[in-house]
């Protein structure tokens, strides 16, 4: 192998090196920047058992004080986080790039209409930048009655990480954080509901 190769190798392993250096860097930025709550409320005791669907929903061990962040429908009105005292408050975060977020909406339609006489609140929540594109975009896959919020600004990172969709946060009626799921769930498998309900007696009134 000639010095020059050599030297080419070196360049390309380096630039690599670099390269991957920086996604480190990047990738822990986000995640400091991007944390859930540290300041603990109470603590929530035995937790749920699960269901083997639910396997992936993390159950805290001690309830986090969130701010009282607010966002806004596409029609203008405005709801803050902690308004809905004495009801477990269900974020499902979205965005009309992400497909497993899609497939979740008819779901949570479902979850919000089961539990219309329950102490439970779904408020989903669409991150999208251009969110002038949401309500066009439900209408346009026949959503057009399901009711979300918009937070282009991204103002949810102050209350929880907002670096992975679909990802579903609950709150007790109080607001504070008590669990969380980060990723695709099939929230329409029969052993959910069960679930929920469980958590609505546990937490909708703390």
């Amino acid at each position: 192998m000639s010095n020059t190769t050599g030297k080419t190798v070196m360049e390309k392993t380096l630039l690599a090196m670099s390269l991957i250096l920086s996604g480190m860097l990047l990738l822990i930025a986000s995640a400091a920047n991007a944390s859930i709550p540290t300041e603990k409320v109470y603590n929530t005791g035995e937790q749920i058992e699960k269901p083997m669907i639910m396997s992936r929903f993390i159950e805290m061990s001690s309830a986090r004080k969130v701010p009282n962040v607010s966002f806004k429908d596409t029609h203008g009105e405005s709801i803050k986080l902690k308004q809905f005292k004495g009801k477990l408050v269900m974020v499902n975060l979205w965005a009309t790039w992400c497909a497993p977020c899609i497939k979740e909406i008819p779901q949570m339609q479902h979850i919000r209409l089961v539990n219309a006489d329950k102490d439970l609140v779904v408020l989903p929540l669409s991150i999208d930048e251009e969110s002038e594109k949401v309500a066009p975009f439900l209408k346009r896959h026949g959503f057009a009655d399901y009711q979300t919020w918009l937070d282009p600004d991204k103002s949810i990172d102050r209350v929880m990480p907002a670096n992975v969709v679909p990802a579903t946060y609950f709150f007790d009626g109080s607001g504070n954080l008590i669990g969380f799921l980060r990723g695709y769930l099939d929230w329409g498998d029969a052993e959910v509901q069960p679930y929920l309900e469980k958590l609505i007696a546990k937490y909708a009134h703390r």
